[in-house]
């Protein structure tokens, strides 16, 4: 790490707001991008984490009663300053999760995006009047807060997927305690502290949101408190597995995002110049390490001999190193665990009969030799074996031939994930028969588009063993709230529904 990396770090924490008082610790953010240190923060406790949650707790019971578009005014101070500090703020991004500034501004992007759309939303909490079967009634639905919400955020998103939950509950009325990975602490108290700057311009109280930098045990305490109404947590399927059943054994509310093992199915009719394009930015781009990566090619026999060589020569061409650098396509993997992971589904793959087509080696070591650069990798499997079947947050992607649609739907199909998907083709009846019931399992499915690149507006989340949870845009703001339903006699009698007679 050089010291001007280092002071740049600090320059865009101060910018964010981000006091000198809340740096020095034993919690330490080290840099994907060499390896080295960053800095180090205090790491909270468990009674840390209790206070915020009582702290949360408390304001919420104030929170709660202010006009939703009053409360989305906070929101739309946040977005301000996200847009005025959108650089510092992705500095910090680019350290700790290892992406090029163009990926980490976009990130930040997403969080102005999100402030927008939920300062809309606190506008249109919407419930529906329906007819009463009574005379002189009128039945509707009202949608009030839940409390506080506990958010717990994965590093390769560090700040965009918080964002989509912290500005809805925001505006739905509830408060916030957010436990960031621990890999991205530095960013963190970045978005932290411009939130507690909107939140004191807008004269809101200051508890509304609170940030926890610690380890699992923190996480723990925020899945295990009966104060928190709902955790949202996003990260793999074995951590969804102890979650669930632990706020459903305290009958908590749950919105999880775990595993991705997205396919892209590529048919004879697809215009192969537009593939190539989606597909390696969707199997290359962040090394691999986005929930919604593609990692399975599902190709029509047809046109694999074709289209397969094309990706392997356009993965050859990508740059691949420091993200500084913006000529950089491809950075780091964010450490030596998530390497020796990939190495070991490469060693599987090749016992399970695939071969490597190109990459999957470590480079640059010598110049960085505590960071981990590796080649995007393409291995041709001859079937979904259980490598295939497994995420390997990496950039592997396993190529397979099809014969028939049919073929290509039940393949596609047939992993426990089902989060995102895409189609190429150039054929109406298959774009449809890939979006119908019978098609895609997934949450998200796409056609002439890669797994990649979600936008805010739509609900964001996935099926299966991804957990089933959305987040962001369409109506997701419902997982936020509790609903009432409501009946309202203005008859001056009392008849009973169904025509019950009782006095």
């Amino acid at each position: 790490m050089t010291a001007n990396h280092k002071d740049q770090v600090l320059a865009a924490l101060r910018a964010c707001g981000v006091r000198e008082e809340e740096l020095g610790g034993d919690l330490t953010s080290r840099t994907p991008l060499t390896g080295d240190s960053l800095l180090s923060v205090p790491r909270a406790s468990r009674e840390d984490v209790a206070e915020a949650i009582e702290a949360a707790d408390s304001a919420f019971k104030q929170w709660r009663d202010v006009p939703a578009p009053v409360r989305g005014n906070v929101v739309k101070r946040w977005g301000e300053l996200l847009t005025e500090h959108k650089r510092d703020l992705a500095i910090l991004v680019q350290a700790e999760a290892g992406k090029s500034m163009s990926e980490a501004e976009g990130e930040v992007q997403e969080m102005i995006d999100i402030c927008d759309f939920a300062v809309g939303q606190s506008r249109m909490l919407y419930g529906k009047t329906m007819p009463s079967e009574r005379p002189g009634h009128r039945l509707m639905e009202t949608w009030h807060p839940i409390g506080v919400v506990g958010v717990i955020s994965a590093f390769n998103f560090p700040v965009a997927v918080y964002s989509w939950n912290t500005a809805i509950a925001l505006v739905c009325g509830n408060t916030v305690v957010w436990k960031p990975s621990e890999m991205c602490v530095l960013s963190a108290l970045g978005a932290h502290s411009l939130l507690a700057r909107a939140v004191s311009d807008c004269d809101a109280p200051a508890d509304i949101h609170r940030l926890v930098l610690a380890d699992r045990t923190a996480g723990e305490a925020i899945v295990d408190d009966p104060r928190v109404a709902l955790v949202s947590a996003t990260g793999s399927t074995r951590m969804g597995k102890e979650i669930a059943p632990r706020v459903a054994q305290r009958f908590g509310r749950y919105l999880l995002e775990l595993g991705g093992n997205n396919a892209a199915i590529v048919t004879p009719s697809a215009d192969l110049d537009l593939a190539l394009r989606g597909i390696v930015f969707a199997a290359a781009g962040t090394a691999g390490q986005r929930c919604t990566t593609l990692r399975r090619l599902l190709v029509h026999n047809s046109i694999a001999d074709s289209l397969v060589p094309r990706i392997a020569d356009a993965y050859g061409t990508l740059t691949i190193g420091d993200p500084r650098d913006e000529s950089v396509l491809v950075g780091p993997l964010v450490n030596e665990t998530s390497f020796n992971a990939m190495q070991q589904a490469l060693q599987d793959a090749e016992a399970q009969g695939g071969e490597i087509l190109c990459g999957g080696k470590r480079v640059l070591a010598d110049e960085f030799p505590n960071a981990f650069y590796v080649q995007p990798a393409i291995v041709k499997m001859p079937a979904q074996t259980e490598v295939v079947q497994a995420e390997t947050f990496a950039p592997i992607l396993y190529v397979m031939t099809y014969e028939n649609f049919d073929e290509a739907i039940e393949m596609h199909n047939a992993v426990p994930q089902g989060l995102s998907s895409a189609i190429f083709t150039q054929d109406q009846s298959e774009a449809e028969r890939f979006l119908a019931s019978s098609g895609s399992d997934c949450g998200i499915a796409n056609v002439n588009i890669g797994t990649s690149g979600a936008e805010i507006g739509g609900a964001f989340g996935g099926e299966k063993e991804t957990g089933g949870g959305r987040e962001s845009g369409s109506d997701a703001w419902k997982a936020y709230m509790r609903r009432a339903t409501n009946t309202i006699n203005y008859s001056g009698e009392l008849p009973l529904a169904q025509g019950v007679k009782f006095l």
